[in-house]
């Protein structure tokens, strides 16, 4: 026996591992799995109001009327009676009102608020049966999606690969053509002819770059994407590939500008993954960057990691629209017409890149302002 708990019917004290109350004989263990569903029922309750079974009832009144053992008058005087002794600071519940006026017995109430009980118990569980029954199906509706999204990526993967791979045989033989009429092995050409077959060569170099990016880009999504680290000077990787990329800037009218100290320390990466992540961002930034523009590439060494920063003044990007880019096969702007060609592969291969060596890409942008890309790698000192 404990001093501390008591019968929320009798208020005489209870053992806490008994089920019923010895005084009263109150179901203790359902009046305990019903208390939580009641809390909110029971801040409506006035303070000073003893506690008791019924308060764990829902209108109660209209229960008893509906059992043919209370009239709606009886009801009205009771509520009435209630409301007097609430003003007069003794509160009480509209079952005590009711014994208290004589209109029912004691024993006729316990029995209607034991039959409530009941019924809620049972809705409760009823409840709780179809929630689970609900969170079954939709567990195993979710799973299903899951595992066909997961087919669905495999197959694009694999069609991704095997179509890449196809189409690098006939470029190959386009290459190699292009590459015999240019030097004139077959014979001179006109002014004309020499122009068309430099166009050629451009369309075919583009054709090339989209071919690896689908390449790469199914090794990846079937995590066949490996890394070879290394240390490597990262300011002569960075003044290498803008070096590479003036004259595609210089079409546009577009000035490359480079902050890159030379004694910067090594670098602990996969040179040639990190050298196509810095061209792919340098390239995006000079795609999007309207003539006269600038880009902006800075390097530097802090807190034991070199920074790169990739920056442009161009179109920018919408702030809610920032995680768009690095969905594969995604463009912003996916209209036919729209003004700049892709495949929406680079940005995601750039970000599968990055995390593969456990460093995170920053973007920040605004638009008709300019975008900026930021990611470190760890040195070896």
């Amino acid at each position: 026996m404990t001093g501390g708990l008591s019968c929320p019917h009798c208020d005489l004290p209870v053992d806490p591992n008994s089920r019923y109350c010895d005084h009263c004989g109150v179901d203790l263990a359902l009046a305990a799995v019903l208390a939580e569903q009641a809390l909110s029922s029971l801040e409506s309750i006035p303070t000073g109001v003893r506690m008791a079974p019924e308060a764990l009832v829902p209108r109660l009144g209209d229960s008893l009327i509906e059992k043919g053992l209370l009239q709606a008058e009886g009801l009205d005087q009771a509520l009435e009676f209630q409301q007097r002794k609430a003003d007069l600071g003794e509160p009480v519940l509209i079952g005590q009102a009711l014994i208290e006026l004589g209109l029912i017995d004691r024993t006729s109430l316990d029995e209607v608020v034991t039959e409530q009980i009941l019924k809620l118990q049972y809705a409760l569980q009823q409840t709780n049966r179809q929630l689970e029954q609900r969170v079954e199906q939709r567990t195993a509706d979710l799973q299903h999606a899951l595992n066909k999204l997961t087919e669905l990526n495999q197959l694009k993967s694999n069609f991704l690969s095997n179509i890449s791979h196809e189409l690098r045989t006939p470029l190959t033989h386009i290459k190699g053509y292009l590459d015999i009429l240019s030097d004139l092995s077959l014979g001179p050409l006109t002014p004309l002819q020499s122009d068309a077959i430099q166009v050629l060569k451009r369309a075919e170099v583009r054709l090339e770059t989209l071919i690896d990016d689908l390449i790469q880009f199914s090794l990846a999504a079937r995590g066949e994407l490996s890394l070879r680290f290394d240390t490597f000077p990262v300011a002569e990787l960075v003044n290498l590939i803008a070096r590479q990329s003036y004259n595609k800037a210089k079409l546009k009218e577009i000035s490359i500008s480079v902050f890159c100290p030379e004694d910067l320390s090594m670098v602990i990466a996969d040179k040639e993954k990190i050298g196509w992540v810095v061209n792919q961002l340098l390239d995006n930034a000079i795609k999007f960057t309207p003539t006269g523009g600038t880009v902006t590439i800075r390097v530097i060494q802090e807190n034991g990691k070199v920074c790169l920063s990739i920056q442009d003044n161009g179109i920018g990007i919408p702030l809610e629209r920032i995680a768009e880019i690095f969905e594969p096969f995604h463009q912003l702007d996916s209209s036919v017409t729209r003004r700049f060609s892709g495949t929406g592969l680079g940005l995601a291969m750039v970000r599968r890149i990055l995390d593969a060596h456990g460093t995170q890409m920053k973007v920040s942008s605004k638009v008709g302002t300019g975008t900026r890309f930021d990611f470190s790698l760890p040195t070896s000192t």
